[in-house]
């Protein structure tokens, strides 16, 4: 699955940010820009204090950073640029906000720079990022790769909300920045904490987001399964609590998107963790405990195979079930 494919990717950002007056006015309601005069661009672009290379070199714009075209005088685009490659923690729009670092001003090529107004642009924007994401995946890709990818596929959604593509292009971006923050949080010595609480919150602000704008979508389970990250244990440490809750959890999810491209791999988690615990009980030598654990694995595996028969999740449950009924562990050393 392509998320899993980004799981190993490792954040590396960093930015230019160079101050200036302050440019426009802020309208009613915040924005002080005009929306249509956003824009992006595929390429690495220089920002140069005049229409001339030769002129002061101002900063640098990232693929998927934002722009803000004041000007056009062939083959020249006079801009704004937030150059600032830091995402705010809070979400807040990029320009705008009393908070958000001042804008830089000057002139960039205009040369791939995309926009709302362009032809075909949600499907430049996407195919960029894809290609983006692509090369994130492969040994030795380029540091800031994944990064760009998030923010082209954002461009897509936000600038495009109408197009066909808009709903798997905001999935895709939070996807991938839920993934950056989810590996850098691993390696982390919190991370192996038993409460899920005493480590940082991967921010969720995009996979709220996504589930308000695209309710009752694919995209909006996928998301609410990639949110169970924040609950779940660092480390069961060898106690049944935390399979326990775990597995409750993953049966809940399956039962409120039963549709879920994901609901078929939340009830085989949900499977597995209850059979985690027959061990768990075992070892405690909790008799009762374990036998009513390993009657709600039976349950859950039956559940599983009939509702998703052609999965192998449907195998692999119908596998741990049948190592609980033979008494075999599950966790742990299995030797007789």
């Amino acid at each position: 699955m392509r998320n899993e494919r980004l799981r190993w990717v490792r954040v590396a950002a960093a930015g230019l940010l160079v101050s200036c007056p302050v440019w426009a006015q802020k309208k009613k309601g915040g924005q002080d820009y005009d929306p249509g005069a956003r824009a992006t661009v595929l390429h690495e672009a220089t920002v140069y204090v005049g229409a001339d290379a030769d002129s002061q070199k101002v900063a640098v714009v990232v693929p998927g950073h934002e722009v803000v075209v004041v000007e056009r005088s062939t083959p020249w685009v006079k801009v704004f640029a937030n150059t600032d490659v830091q995402e705010d923690p809070e979400d807040k729009p990029e320009f705008g906000d009393d908070a958000a670092p001042t804008p830089s001003s000057g002139w960039i090529r205009d040369k791939g720079v995309v926009g709302p107004t362009t032809p075909g642009g949600d499907v430049i924007l996407y195919g960029a990022a894809a290609n983006f994401e692509d090369a994130a995946a492969k040994p030795n890709s380029p540091k800031d790769a994944a990064m760009e990818a998030h923010l082209l596929y954002r461009r897509v959604a936000e600038y495009f909300p109408q197009s066909p593509l808009a709903p798997e292009a905001a999935w895709r971006s939070a996807d991938i920045r839920w993934q950056l923050e989810k590996r850098d949080i691993s390696t982390l010595p919190s991370a192996k904490e038993q409460d899920a609480s005493l480590r940082p919150t991967i921010f969720e602000g995009e996979m709220k987001k996504l589930m308000k704008n695209y309710p009752g979508t694919k995209y909006a389970a996928m998301a609410a399964y990639e949110m169970l990250d924040n609950r779940l244990c660092g480390d069961w440490q060898g106690l049944p609590k935390c399979p326990e809750m775990e597995s409750t959890l993953y049966e809940k999810y399956a039962r409120q998107f039963p549709d879920s491209p994901r609901a078929a791999e939340a009830l085989y988690n949900a499977v597995y963790r209850s059979a985690v615990t027959v061990t768990m009980y075992t070892v405690q030598e909790d008799k009762k405990k374990a036998d009513a654990a390993a009657a709600r694995t039976q349950a859950l595996a039956a559940d599983l195979k009939q509702k998703y028969p052609q999965t192998d999740f449907a195998a692999r449950g119908t596998s741990i079930a049948y190592r609980v009924q033979q008494g075999l562990v599950i966790y742990g050393n299995d030797r007789d």
